[in-house]
């Protein structure tokens, strides 16, 4: 494992600094609730990433990917999640109101808890999950590599390197988030958020397995 540790490294790297839910949800949450709500939602992320790792470790992910009804179950449920965050947005996007200019709060405030709770089941609602961890984690543990214990390492190497890459991008929002702020930015910034985070539940609702 430790003869493949840099190549596995190089390919997660990859896949985590490329944008998706994961990405989107972070940033509105940072701009609903500062950098704190951005860094809950990255804990979220990576603690759902943990239970996939142990998941698969255990290899209670293969049973699950080879259970199509639960499978799709899995895809719809995590598929409409999305679409409900998104059509949140939207809704915030149109009925917002306030000077253009000011600064304006968010009608319902985002916790730290609510944040970490989006995260979590935005990710343990993805079943990529269950396919990326499946077939990437195998891959860098060869004939007696350690087993369990060798695949639940690289899981959580993954899921603090997802965490890490997240709370970046939530601090960098920050910076610039009492100008996103502004009414007319904010509205915006809602609009495509809210847009994105539809097309990607629409895409995992409608994609085959």
């Amino acid at each position: 494992m430790i003869a493949h540790l840099p190549a596995f490294v190089a390919v997660s790297l990859l896949v985590i600094v490329t944008p998706g839910q994961d990405t989107a949800l972070t940033i509105r949450n940072t701009l609903l609730a500062h950098r704190g709500g951005g860094i809950s939602t990255a804990l979220g992320v990576a603690t759902g990433q943990g239970i996939w790792a142990i998941a698969t470790s255990a290899g209670l992910s293969v049973l699950l990917a080879a259970s199509h009804p639960v499978f799709v179950a899995l895809r719809i449920a995590g598929a409409a999640y999305l679409v409900y965050l998104g059509l949140r947005a939207l809704h915030d996007a149109a009925f917002r109101r306030g000077a253009d200019g000011e600064a304006i709060s968010h009608p319902s405030p985002m916790t730290s808890l609510r944040a970490f709770r989006q995260g979590l089941l935005s990710n343990l609602g993805n079943p990529q999950m269950v396919v990326f961890f499946t077939s990437l984690l195998p891959q860098f543990v060869g004939p007696g590599g350690g087993g369990f214990s060798a695949l639940l390492a690289l899981g959580l190497l993954f899921a603090a390197m997802t965490f890490t890459w997240l709370a970046l991008y939530a601090v960098a929002v920050a910076k610039v988030r009492r100008w996103v702020l502004r009414s007319r930015v904010r509205r915006v910034l809602d609009a495509i958020t809210g847009t994105v985070l539809v097309a990607l539940g629409m895409r995992l609702a409608t994609e085959r397995a």
